[in-house]
């Protein structure tokens, strides 16, 4: 069997990096683990050939060649993976598709002519595909209820990919979250129950792709790392002299809970391991949307607190928030900007609320007859208009959101977040607790930043040389991870124009030219 595997392009988006990813010289910024798993969990006699189309298109060659098309997609890249169904379909090709895309609304994947419909967790309905293939079965959609045990999943086939064209390796410990957020999908997804890996499991992954010869950063794409806090700790026991007896290669990067603050002893471990960076879904800093959307573990404890603790013990914090929960106030943007303000967080993710499908939220929404159409499927997009029926004005969530956005991403604003950002990170040693960028990579870097940053833009080149010259002064072991984060502000400030186009013609017209309330924001600041 000839099988093309295939993952689609991502639209400009938050994530896209696009703009640091042309300075660096890359392509991506991860590759996509799902189906380099998937490729894993095929019979060793098939011929396989892999495209990440977002560094490396297929070739017409390619498509004649193969027996069979396997896509695995994420909802945000909708666009294309229906694009590459039609085309396998046009020229005559068996189409078999997975990934959460497809499993979340597997009807999108049949009405554009998929044959093969390969759902939920791979590791049990893989072989269900394969066995199907072997007696000539012509489709079929093959699920499991059952979650299966990641301890027997293989390592992914890293050796598939042009590891150069990604700003970061990735590898995955854990499937699943003990929380109940409303509008998550993760546990209709992966399960409330998290599932690890055996530490010596996760640690064969990291000894592939260091005898593939990756040095650098490694973002470790559990949805909550630290979910199953008892085998994480016994990971991160094992990771430390690892790392040590191989001269710190890897630095990590990941996503977790905002409980993390609570752990002291997670926190040193994590230090102590090579972590420098972590991203937490904070979503607002309102506690009453917190309790509606059923997010509890954010209120525990002062949110400003859990990220001075993460900032010491040296984690550069990336976070996530949310415009639009029910009975939300007016002002949630002001008071979300005035948040990321006090804690410096450089690069917060700004979106609107979405009901994803077979989400609580999106079952709820749909008893009470708030979702805008029958399907109310939403796009992935961080800036697209809400799919339900908010408790606000339309209008008002969507100036928030604009006026948000267009202002945490002001370039002198943008640049002091992360200046301040670096200062109040606790790091003792670059090695192990920074950014990794390849020499060559850094050295590009740092000649257009200068070019763009310290000679094209007047608006921020004497803020660019002030901050540079400062952290050198004070925090030199940080210059790699500031420096990055300067380029990233390239993609944003190019961004920004992009969600406030999408938005305005969603909208049909400009929500900034309509000037906000004055009394009213200061009343929404004054509550926080």
């Amino acid at each position: 069997m000839k099988a093309l595997l295939l993952y689609p392009q991502f639209p400009q988006s938050f994530w896209s990096y696009d703009r640091f990813m042309e300075i660096a010289g890359l392509k991506a910024v991860i590759p996509p683990l799902g189906i380099l798993t998937v490729a894993a969990l095929l019979p060793q006699d098939w011929n396989i050939r892999f495209y990440d189309r977002n560094v490396t298109p297929e070739t017409e060659a390619d498509w004649e060649w193969c027996d069979l098309v396997i896509i695995s997609a994420m909802l945000v890249q909708k666009v294309d993976f229906q694009a590459l169904i039609r085309k396998g379909v046009a020229l005559g090709k068996k189409v078999a598709v997975g990934g959460p895309y497809p499993t979340s609304v597997p009807e999108d994947a049949q009405a554009a002519g998929a044959h093969y419909l390969v759902l939920d967790e791979g590791e049990l309905t893989v072989p269900q595909f394969v066995e199907a293939i072997a007696n000539h079965q012509e489709s079929g959609t093959f699920r499991s209820c059952e979650k299966p045990d990641v301890t027997l999943s293989p390592p992914p086939r890293f050796d598939l990919l042009q590891r150069d064209a990604y700003l970061m390796m990735a590898m995955q410990f854990s499937r699943g979250c003990p929380f109940n957020c409303e509008f998550c999908d993760i546990i209709s997804l992966y399960g409330r129950k998290p599932r690890t890996k055996e530490p010596k499991q996760a640690l064969t992954e990291l000894q592939i792709l260091y005898d593939l010869g990756w040095r650098g950063s490694i973002f470790i794409v559990d949805d909550n790392f630290i979910g199953n806090q008892r085998n994480v700790k016994r990971f991160l026991r094992e990771l430390i002299p690892w790392m040590q007896q191989h001269d710190y290669p890897f630095t990590f990067i990941t996503e977790a809970s905002v409980n993390l603050a609570e752990d002291e002893e997670l926190l040193s471990l994590m230090q102590d391991a090579g972590f420098y960076a972590v991203f937490l879904g904070i979503e607002t800093p309102d506690q009453d949307s917190l309790q509606v959307t059923r997010k509890v573990q954010n209120t525990r404890n002062p949110l400003v607190e859990a990220c001075q603790k993460i900032n010491n013990a040296g984690l550069l914090i990336y976070a996530g928030f949310i415009l639009g929960f029910d009975g939300e106030r007016s002002g949630a943007g002001d008071r979300i900007q005035a948040f990321i303000e006090q804690t410096s967080i450089p690069q917060p993710m700004l979106g609107i609320l979405q009901a994803l499908p077979n989400t609580a939220l999106w079952n709820r929404l749909k008893e009470e007859g708030r979702l805008f159409d029958a399907e109310g499927h939403p796009t992935g997009d961080q800036n697209t208009l809400m799919n339900f029926e908010p408790t606000r004005p339309l209008p008002e969530l969507a100036r928030e959101y604009v006026e948000g956005f267009w202002q945490l991403y002001e370039p002198t604003t943008y640049l002091k977040r992360c200046f301040r950002q670096c200062l109040n990170l606790n790091v003792a040693d670059r090695r192990r607790q920074t950014m990794q960028v390849p020499l060559h990579r850094q050295l590009r870097l740092v000649a257009q930043l200068i070019w763009h940053q310290g000679m094209r833009r007047p608006e921020i080149r004497q803020q660019f040389w002030q901050q540079l010259w400062q952290l050198f002064r004070q925090k030199p072991q940080l210059l790699t991870l500031y420096l990055g984060l300067c380029a990233a502000g390239e993609h944003f400030w190019e961004y920004r124009e992009l969600a406030r186009e999408r938005i305005s013609q969603q909208l049909g017209y400009d929500p900034l030219a309509i000037a906000p309330d004055v009394e009213q924001r200061e009343i929404a600041l004054s509550s926080l």
